[in-house]
């Protein structure tokens, strides 16, 4: 099979973050098993999900890793023109849920592989598939802890997320978190006699908002971004049951997208303290209502110099490539903090098409990476 081939077959399992994605796996798995890689599968504590490690080559080598997660995002409520489960080939495009983010750059390390397996390799070629990745990068974090305690390190990991199959050097860290606001109930005929939780929540945002034009104004900035700055985004809010009640809970759920020059964590420490001192205010006249912060989840950034020796490597299988960085996060910066290991983030695709009906990866796109994957086996032979 060659790599549309695959991932036709690819999009065919529905993976999405709340379904399995064994189906996945299990092809995957026996499709490396047929080329003689070592395969380990390593499911979540439920046996509903996997990760899939698999290494081609000799041992005792640091290898080259080819790095991707197998998880989709819904179709629920998109309009596409076909089933989004089905690979449809239009044109110069291939339509279908995940082309672009990422079965295409899974398809082109499947494919990679078994041009590895068609001669002898000095140096191994190792594939790393992951769960959960889109829902905070969750699925990957137990396997890199098991990989940390063994000792495995690569010299280099490729993340094939869609980047126009340019070098991405970076994407911001991202802290995802929740404020639970507790009020007092109340008739709204008496409504001063309670404490309204979604003003607590109103609050609370005008205090996200002024450290927003705080970062704006006078915090770091870099210019390879579309957006040069820390951003501080609310997206959902929920309270109240009833108008003529004054709700005694609301939820605000916000996330923090900050630069590498900015901690994440004290981000969210300071606002934390905001939650704070806004709940002193009130715990006079009302005991036990304020404001509670957590983390839910969070992934680091990454930022790799231009002149690092892993952008010489990549440059040197690529034609004239462009250097830039991506608004979106991977698992790169897990891969860099867990392992030690040097990560980019290159992949065929764009992230214009990625989570959008009608998704698309460009057969130009896709050869593009066959060629780059395969300029990548020769090396390591």
């Amino acid at each position: 099979m060659n790599s549309v081939a695959i991932l036709d077959k690819l999009v065919g399992f529905a993976t999405v973050s709340t379904e399995s994605n064994l189906a996945l796996i299990d092809f995957a798995g026996a499709f490396l098993r047929d080329l003689g890689a070592r395969i380990e599968v390593l499911p979540n504590q439920q046996g509903t999900k996997a990760n899939l490690l698999a290494t081609l080559g000799p041992t005792g080598e640091a290898g080259v890793l080819l790095a991707g997660h197998t998880d989709v995002v819904p179709v629920a409520g998109q309009s596409w023109s076909t089933d989004p489960f089905v690979l449809r080939e239009a044109g110069t495009r291939l339509y279908g849920r995940g082309t672009a983010d990422m079965k295409g750059f899974l398809a082109a390390a499947l494919n990679a592989a078994q041009l590895a397996a068609s001669g002898v390799l000095t140096t191994p070629l190792h594939l790393a598939f992951s769960y959960d990745e889109e829902i905070g990068c969750v699925g990957v974090r137990p396997m890199l802890e098991m990989l940390a305690e063994r000792g495995f390190r690569p010299r280099f990991c490729i993340i094939g997320e869609p980047t126009s199959m340019q070098i991405a050097l970076g994407h911001k860290g991202k802290t995802a978190a929740r404020a639970t606001c507790h009020g007092v109930a109340a008739h709204s005929a008496l409504a001063p006699s309670g404490l309204n939780a979604i003003h607590l929540a109103c609050d609370l945002i005008a205090r996200l908002r002024d450290r927003q034009a705080e970062l704006v104004r006078h915090g770091h900035r870099d210019e390879s971004y579309e957006v040069p700055y820390t951003t501080i985004h609310v997206g959902k809010i929920q309270g109240g049951v009833a108008l003529n009640i004054v709700p005694d809970h609301a939820v605000l759920d916000f996330e923090i997208r900050n630069l590498a020059q900015d901690d994440g964590a004290a981000i969210l420490a300071a606002i934390g303290a905001d939650a704070a001192e806004l709940s002193a205010a009130h715990r006079h006249d009302h005991p036990g209502s304020g404001i509670a912060v957590e983390r839910v989840t969070a992934y680091p950034g990454l930022e790799v110099a231009p002149d690092a020796e892993i952008v010489r490597f990549l440059s040197a299988l690529l034609d004239a490539p462009a250097l830039t960085k991506i608004a979106f996060g991977t698992e790169g910066g897990l891969y860099t903090g867990h392992l030690g290991v040097p990560a980019i983030v290159c992949g065929p695709g764009s992230m214009d098409q990625g989570h959008k009906p009608d998704e698309f990866v460009s057969l130009e796109q896709m050869a593009l990476c066959d060629l780059t994957l395969q300029r990548l086996v020769d090396r390591l032979r």
